[in-house]
């Protein structure tokens, strides 16, 4: 891990932040304030950025790559709470959980991250009425997609669910067939989406066959996204494209 070179630093941190959730409709003076505490840093794969029960003296926001959020159970394994990209925050909300990370955080591809002071942001929510009012929506968009998560897991078959998560990558407007470049380890979306490995790869199998899309290696061909959307969102409440943006944690 490096950190990267101050010049630019501030202009990168400041116009990420302006465009978060969590900073939206805040006044210009306290934007400026945490991109000048922020700090950009590089990470390589497999880095870990904390774990649970942690105490949390960061949050950060995702300027490139990826980061997996995760639980360790009573017996050693692992649940993939989330995976992260640009725009993405993570670690904000242990302010309120009694200054401890709930979960880990770990580098899955090369990023890019903006690192910011908890303490920082814990005053400001004290002292500003409307980083309060942010940082409660920012729960309730967490709690949102947590119950889609949940409809998700009761109610899609596994083929259904990697098909969301590949309409997930992609934009209506994108021309096709669309080529797309899975984003990290099979194994890794697998996990993401609650489900064993070799039940993957049959689900992918079955995928295949109901929608023909192409799967060699890390690249996927969808060839009609409206054939891939009417069999992923046969048995979701949201039709594509979901409404799903960046989520802030």
């Amino acid at each position: 891990m490096q950190t990267v070179a101050k010049p630019q630093e501030r202009q990168t941190a400041y116009s990420l932040l302006a465009r978060h959730a969590l900073f939206a409709g805040i006044d210009d003076q306290t934007v400026e304030m945490f991109a000048q505490a922020g700090q950009l840093q590089e990470h390589t794969k497999g880095n870990i950025l904390f774990l649970q029960d942690d105490e949390a003296e960061w949050f950060y926001v995702v300027v490139s790559g990826w980061v997996k959020l995760f639980r360790e159970t009573m017996d050693g394994h692992e649940a993939v709470i989330d995976i992260l990209t640009y725009g993405q925050s993570f670690g904000e909300t242990a302010i309120l959980e009694n200054g401890q990370h709930s979960f880990g955080a770990m580098v899955v591809e090369k990023s890019t991250l903006l690192r910011l002071p908890a303490a920082m942001l814990k005053r400001s929510v004290t002292e500003n009425n409307r980083m309060a009012l942010a940082m409660l929506h920012t729960l309730s968009d967490h709690r949102r997609r947590q119950t889609r998560e949940i409809e998700s897991l009761t109610l899609q078959n596994a083929s259904q669910r990697i098909g969301c998560f590949l309409l997930r990558l992609c934009h209506i407007d994108m021309p096709q067939p669309i080529e797309l470049k899975l984003p990290y380890d099979k194994s890794l979306i697998a996990a993401r989406l609650g489900m064993k490995s070799e039940t993957f790869s049959r689900a992918l199998n079955k995928l295949r066959d109901e929608t023909n899309i192409k799967v060699e290696g890390s690249n996927v061909i969808i060839p009609n996204l409206d054939t891939m959307s009417r069999f992923a969102c046969s048995a979701c409440s949201n039709e594509f494209p979901c409404e799903d943006t960046h989520h802030s944690h």
